[in-house]
């Protein structure tokens, strides 16, 4: 899988997981991708400051993120 497919796909878990976000006021929008292995990704608007955001990083975008790419690592959020 190249660099473009990466993203590509990355692009692609992120809309999966936009509605569900964006139904509680927040969106998430892609930062950056390293060494085709760790996704940043910004959490915005409500998912800002939401004490579960942690959760919804690791159980809802990271988990769907590694569905479309398996070989990504860890997804770490940038404020």
């Amino acid at each position: 899988m190249t660099s473009e497919d990466i993203k590509v796909n990355i692009e692609k878990a992120l809309e999966e997981i936009r509605p569900f976000l964006k139904s509680d006021g927040g969106d998430i929008s892609l930062v950056s991708i390293e060494n085709d292995k760790i996704v940043k990704v910004r959490l915005e608007g409500a998912c800002v400051g939401c004490s579960v955001n942690q959760m919804t990083l690791k159980s809802g975008v990271e988990l769907t993120i590694k569905k479309h790419v398996p070989q990504i690592e860890q997804v770490i959020n940038v404020e």
